[in-house]
């Protein structure tokens, strides 16, 4: 099977891949593999106008990824409290960087709509955490259950929970 990553280059993600008998696509060829990106002038996604050209350059090597993708792994973002676990060099290796967030978003979306089975994961934020992920990573890549996923909101973060009306006026009293 062919799997994709958001974001590409996820490295903690990308082994595992291989490891269960799959193949990592990769628009930017940070795997070992040399993955071939034939942009297809003819294949076409709607973009504003108003779509900064960056968006627009991740997404047009993404896209030609997408007809040869049978699943998807999706990191979701960094929250924003988050503490580095270690220097800048290894967390972009083992995450990767989102890059630009709209781009993030934009692709998550692409991705979401497609009849694939796609997992998406929340940023670890601890080693427990990490070893989770890893778990979670290897036990969708044995039969693609989604459900192994995290119970993430539309921005690829964990949901909140949620405050009652009458401490609400409290906080805000």
């Amino acid at each position: 099977m062919n799997v994709i990553v958001i974001p590409d280059g996820a490295m903690i993600i990308v082994p595992l891949i291989e490891k269960n008998g799959h193949t990592y696509l990769s628009p930017t060829n940070f795997s070992k593999y040399n993955n071939e990106v034939d942009l297809d002038p003819d294949f076409k996604v709607n973009l504003s106008s108003e779509t900064p050209s960056g968006v627009r350059g991740i997404i047009s090597l993404l896209i030609p990824l997408l007809e040869k993708a049978d699943a998807a792994i999706v990191l979701g973002q960094r929250p924003a409290d988050y503490e580095p676990m270690y220097d800048v060099l290894n967390e972009l290796i083992l995450f990767c960087g989102n890059g630009c967030n709209n781009a993030h978003s934009l692709a998550v979306k692409i991705v979401s709509n497609l009849n694939i089975p796609v997992l998406k994961l929340a940023y670890p934020t601890t080693r427990d955490e990490i070893i989770d992920l890893i778990t979670k990573v290897n036990l969708f890549l044995k039969d693609f259950d989604s459900s192994v996923g995290d119970d993430l909101d539309c921005d690829l973060v964990n949901k909140r929970e949620k405050v009652s009306l009458d401490e609400f006026k409290k906080i805000i009293g």
